[in-house]
């Protein structure tokens, strides 16, 4: 949510910017308040506050909605003066945009900018508590609550508690917005709260890319490899999906990681998508019907599309783009080091692997790339002609049935991926690869990971396509793993995403990295840019789970996620985890997973802290495009491990 946010951005900049801030609060603020039976007078006649609020009515004289949550949330901002025996001012939301113009407005105070900003969101002493009541409406219930920056103390939290719930006609619990929230009001005895995880999970809708789009609906009830997807298909589904071809649309039943590698896909496809409560039920009305589908902050919209809309869709069909070629370089042999490698080798080594080689050349303070290296693409191409492929591969890509049988298609590619894994490796990449490992990995836990050159092309994100092998520690199971992951050029939906994006797949080449496992104590993503709010861009958005993040980029279960911005130095916990398990190392090799329960914490407010750092460190890196980064913490350390443009779409 961003209401808080918004309350107090004038007090983040200087105050000759106050006008611009609260100009933009009024276009993104949501509809207006309905006019209540009683005491809209009050706003009429310009009250600036009252001391208390007798009733629903006059709450709702005073309140401004906003829809950004995804639901209606009416609030009301409100201000105690410590210094005058803690009156508290239930302040005209409608009149007065933020807590300073009501503090100035009113005279009592005149500080402004910095001055204001430190005196009453940083410093313990302070003279105002400052802070918002809201009506959370997936919950039905009334919540107070502080900007996320603010580092109220204990007593301060308690005493606003005890203020409010005595002045107000219902209860009201509090809602901590940070870290240092939540562990500052954990031992307040008698104070009920209410985390951000528990609305959530109330909620009936959320947008996870605001788009609009045109398609056919197709409800499934449950995904697997029998269900053909077309590209102009707008899926409902009842489960969160793993991976998806690229599709019209998306609609879940399931809230889902908002950094899920689906929810990063759907951005970088710029098709809607969405949570919607028992979406099923709800569309099922539209199931085979041509809509357009639209997802908006605060609501969805769907309608069955008209011949104006079928007319310019098929007309946008018809200007599709030529065939794009991703760059290739096959001269390129060297088992290169990750050191040895730099961004501009990924015609090489790939995107990914080059990518990481840039920031492992940039020597980050605070940040540990793992080692490795990269066996570049020229030993696909070998391997490949060695064992005959070539005319195998050209003529499953012309077959006509290939082409138009999505249920033929997943089988060949199936038999194409087999073919591959189970070809012969080149004795002398073979005997290369094991001499590296024995020298300089020995006894160790190696991840094998695709790193292809046609990943992060424009308008186009390879996140999720293809296969990694965790912890291998056998080197029979090594030379596999590598196989495997060549194997993966050809996953269905790998084929699809490249297909609908127009690539050539025979120009479509994976390097292998192979680098040092970390078992982690717990493990995500994050980006460097809030992906749900433009006016956020330098917030640095994370999602962590407990063990190792494979879990967090399925998007199956919610991953813990947190706000940083930077300007304002504040963390906001927008949800806990609710995962059920974590996975670790196993000795054997692979991975296993443990049970857990409860909701908890992940990370610490000093971890995110330090999470954010490396991510703006990263970005500098790539001369401040936007990055999708992939990070693993253990032992008190940050690991690196992957490093990709943020894509956002169009």
């Amino acid at each position: 949510m961003r209401l808080v946010k918004n309350l107090v951005l004038s007090a983040l900049v200087f105050s000759l910017l106050c006008p611009l801030a609260g100009a933009q609060l009024t276009q993104r603020g949501g509809a207006p308040a309905a006019a209540p039976a009683a005491g809209s007078d009050a706003a009429a006649a310009g009250e600036r506050s009252r001391p208390e609020i007798k009733s629903r009515a006059e709450f709702d004289a005073f309140a401004r909605i906003n829809t950004d949550a995804g639901y209606p949330l009416p609030h009301v901002m409100y201000v105690i003066d410590r210094k005058d025996r803690n009156k508290i001012y239930y302040v005209n939301s409608k009149r007065y945009r933020f807590h300073k113009d009501f503090v100035n407005g009113t005279y009592l105070s005149l500080e402004r900018g910095r001055e204001f900003f430190e005196n009453n969101y940083l410093k313990p002493n302070r003279r105002f508590i400052l802070g918002t009541l809201a009506y959370q409406t997936p919950l039905s219930r009334w919540t107070f609550e502080f900007w996320e920056g603010d580092l109220i103390p204990a007593e301060q939290i308690k005493l606003t508690g005890e203020t409010i719930n005595r002045t107000f006609f219902a209860p009201v619990a509090f809602k901590p917005n940070s870290i240092k929230q939540d562990e500052a009001s954990a031992g307040i005895s008698g104070l009920e709260r209410v985390s951000q995880s528990e609305i959530a999970r109330e909620q009936e809708y959320q947008p996870l890319n605001v788009a609009r789009g045109l398609g056919r609906i197709h409800i499934i009830k449950k995904l697997d490899e029998h269900v053909e997807i077309g590209f102009n298909e707008i899926l409902v589904l009842d489960e969160v999906p793993v991976t998806l071809p690229p599709v019209a649309g998306i609609i879940t039943s399931q809230p889902s990681t908002p950094l899920s590698h689906i929810n990063l896909l759907a951005k970088s496809w710029g098709v809607p998508n969405a949570y919607v409560r028992n979406a099923s039920e709800l569309l099922k009305e539209y199931d085979g019907w041509w809509v357009t589908f639209e997802t908006k902050s605060g609501k969805y919209e769907i309608k069955r599309a008209d011949n104006n809309a079928l007319s310019e869709y098929q007309r946008r069909l018809k200007e599709r783009r030529d065939i794009m070629t991703p760059r290739y370089d096959l001269s390129e042999k060297r088992l290169a080091d990750l050191r040895q490698q730099r961004a501009s080798m990924a015609d090489a080594y790939g995107a990914k692997s080059a990518n990481l080689g840039e920031v492992a050349n940039a020597r980050l303070r605070g940040i540990t790339v793992p080692n490795g290296f990269t066996i570049p693409i020229y030993y696909y191409d070998e391997f490949v002609k060695a064992n005959k492929l070539e005319q195998p591969i050209y003529e499953m890509l012309e077959d006509q049935k290939f082409v138009h049988d999505p249920a033929y298609r997943r089988e060949r590619l199936a038999e194409m991926r087999a073919r591959i894994e189970g070809a012969k490796m080149q004795d002398g990449l073979r005997t290369a690869l094991l001499k590296r490992v024995r020298a300089e990995y020995q006894g160790k836990g190696l991840f094998v990971r695709s790193s292809t050159n046609a990943e992060d092309l424009p308008k186009f994100n390879g996140a999720g396509l293809y296969s990694t092998v965790p912890n291998v520690r056998d080197e029979e199971k090594l030379i596999e793993a590598v196989k495997t992951v060549w194997a993966s050029i050809w996953n269905f939906e790998a084929y699809e995403a490249r297909e609908r994006a127009g690539i050539d797949h025979m120009k479509v080449y994976p390097a292998v990295l192979i680098q040092e496992g970390i078992n982690a104590d717990s493990a995500g993503v994050m980006i460097t840019t809030d992906p749900y709010d433009d006016t956020n861009r330098d917030g640095i958005y994370i999602s962590a789970k407990r063990g190792l993040g494979i879990k967090v980029v399925e998007g199956k279960k919610i991953a813990e996620q947190i706000i940083f911005r930077p300007r304002s130095q504040a963390v906001r916990v927008l949800t806990r985890s609710d995962e059920e398990s974590l996975l670790t190392f196993d000795g054997e090799g692979g991975v296993k997973e443990i049970p857990i329960s409860g909701e908890r914490a992940v990370l610490t407010d000093a971890t995110v802290r330090r999470l954010a750092r490396a991510a703006s460190s990263i970005r500098r890196v790539f001369r401040g495009r936007e990055q999708d980064i992939e990070w693993v913490f253990y032992g008190g350390q940050v690991y690196i491990v992957q490093s990709r443009p943020y894509i956002a779409g169009s």
